[in-house]
Order: structure tokens, then C-alpha cells, then sequence
């Protein structure tokens, strides 16, 4: 669902960047139980590749030590080029995007400088890819829509 205007438009696959803001969850619901001081919530704006032939939220490694993301496990990471690899896995990622946000686990990756945004984000975010023009909408702007069988 999330890649139809991209099987209808001139690009085969969408991938173009967006802003995202990344926010430490566990710090925000420390901040809303009164724990915490709203100015000591871990957050940063970042650029963030929107990329339909992607799964997961891929971060920098940097980024999420900086944000004191919790790691949780590891991943093993195949590559376009076949490389394999294990990267660290991180949870309670809360990632705003047009207007809606939600927690996520992410991958780490210690080269990056960019996000990676898949379909799993997508799909929880209910944002559609229009490749056309490079850019993503809400399928509803008012709720999230779910498909459920």
C-alpha cells in the first residue's frame, strides 16, 4: 500500500530524503510523569533517507549513543552487495515524521550519517510515498488508517 503511487509513477522506487525528529521514549515518559525535567529529554532532528525497498529504521550508531538509546539485541544485516554483518539493536525510538509519530526499534549502523526509513515506519505511520514528487502524505491527515483481514 505504501509504494502504489510508486508502481503508478515515472520511478520505479522511491527514495528521497525528509526531516524526522528521534526522541529518547524513555526519557519522554519520564518527562510526563513529572521525573524528569522537559529541557533533559533526549532529542535531535535529523536527515532521513525514505526508502520504499527498506524494511526497518536504520540510525547512525552516533546518533542513537547520543540519544542513550537502550540496546536490546543484535541484528544480522544483509547488504545490497551481499555483504553480511551484526549490528546492534536498539529500542524505545520514538520517531516523529508528517505529523504523527510512534516507537520503534532500530538497527545500528556505525557509518551512517543518515536515517534509514523503511516500510515498517511507513506502514505505522500510515504515510503513503508519493515517488512522483518525492514526497510523503498522510492517507488520512485526520487518524491512521489500519487495514486488518
Amino acid at each position: 500500500m505504501i509504494i502504489e503511487a510508486c508502481r503508478r509513477g515515472a520511478k520505479p522506487m522511491g527514495r528521497f530524503s525528509v526531516e524526522i525528529t528521534l526522541i529518547n521514549n524513555r526519557d519522554r515518559i519520564l518527562a510526563e510523569a513529572g521525573a524528569l525535567e522537559e529541557g533533559n529529554v533526549r532529542q535531535m532532528t535529523l536527515e532521513g533517507t525514505v526508502d520504499s525497498g527498506a524494511a526497518r529504521l536504520v540510525l547512525p550508531e552516533s546518533v542513537a549513543d547520543q540519544l542513550g538509546f537502550e540496546e536490546v539485541g543484535e541484528a544480522r544485516v544483509r547488504y545490497a552487495d551481499r555483504r553480511l554483518a551484526t549490528r546492534r539493536i536498539v529500542t524505545e525510538v520514538r520517531l516523529r515524521l508528517g505529523g504523527r509519530e510512534a516507537v520503534f526499534d532500530a538497527i545500528l549502523e556505525p557509518d551512517r550519517t543518515t536515517a534509514l526509513i523503511g516500510a515498517i515506519v511507513l506502514e505505522t505511520l500510515d504515510l503513503l510515498i508519493d515517488c512522483t514528487n518525492e514526497t510523503l502524505h498522510p492517507r488520512d491527515p485526520d487518524r491512521i488508517v489500519a487495514e486488518i483481514e
